[in-house]
């Protein structure tokens, strides 16, 4: 699949407010195809300039997107980390104390961790996918320009706030191990599946999405003939805990999404 057509998919499968925040490619595209004539034609042209400026306007805006939905995340975790706390407190070590408002506060997080983790998928998958697009569209000009900008460029960009996704993986992570630790057993979750109460039609969603955002990371990151060291690592998501929780817990069928 072409870069593009890749793109306008993963545009499609994030959250609604999160769609105008992706790289301009084509924008890009149309203005290397305006150079690229130039210098066949012997020409002048502002277009190279115009490219370079956009370059640094989209990492700029990846920066300052990426930064306002992680410090969010970190809010939100905490808060939920303080939830979880408080309702095990009040659990007795026999199982006493789980009287019904605590229930179904669970229920609530269980929820809650679900989106939180689906939104951060999505935002680890979002700065995989602008970063495989500046790495295309540098090649790009390269190759049709004779620049030399890709090398310098790429460095520029693993500096940048967006592309260091550790913090937000670390805590993914965390809540893959409280989706495990507060999630029902297969048992209990059938039931609860057949009640309706596993998780929200609002929540599907962006569960149907971390699933398309997991599989994409999973094939962008993956290696290839062209691999280099600029290239993201491979992500192995074949033990997926989050995945394996989302076909217990979701009454989404998961072997139509995969």
């Amino acid at each position: 699949m072409k870069f593009g057509k890749r793109l306008k998919q993963q545009i499609e499968d994030t959250l609604p407010d999160w769609r105008d925040k992706f790289l301009l490619y084509k924008d890009l595209k149309k203005l290397v195809r305006v150079i690229s004539r130039s210098i066949d034609a012997n020409a002048d042209t502002d277009a190279e300039v115009e490219f370079v400026c956009l370059l640094n306007s989209e990492i700029d805006k990846f920066n300052s997107f990426f930064m306002e939905q992680e410090e969010d995340f970190v809010i939100r975790h905490r808060e939920l980390r303080e939830r979880i706390d408080r309702v095990l407190k009040s659990w007795g070590r026999d199982g006493s104390g789980r009287e019904y408002h605590n229930v179904v506060e669970i229920g609530n997080i269980r929820e809650d961790i679900v989106n939180l983790h689906g939104e951060m998928v999505l935002l680890v998958n979002y700065s995989n996918v602008n970063y495989i697009g500046l790495g295309k569209i540098l090649k790009k000009y390269d190759k049709r320009t004779g620049g030399l900008l890709r090398v310098s460029f790429i460095e520029k960009i693993l500096e940048q706030p967006f592309y260091k996704t550790d913090s937000i993986s670390k805590m993914i992570k965390e809540c893959e191990s409280s989706i495990d630790a507060i999630f029902p057993v297969r048992r209990e979750a059938e039931e609860e599946m057949k009640k309706g109460k596993a998780i929200s039609a609002g929540g599907e969603g962006i569960l149907r999405n971390t699933v398309s955002a997991l599989l994409s990371m999973e094939q962008i990151r993956r290696g290839s003939s062209t691999y280099s060291h600029f290239s993201l690592p491979p992500l192995n998501l074949s033990h997926s805990d989050f995945i394996h929780s989302f076909q217990l817990n979701s009454p989404i069928p998961i072997l139509h999404l995969l």
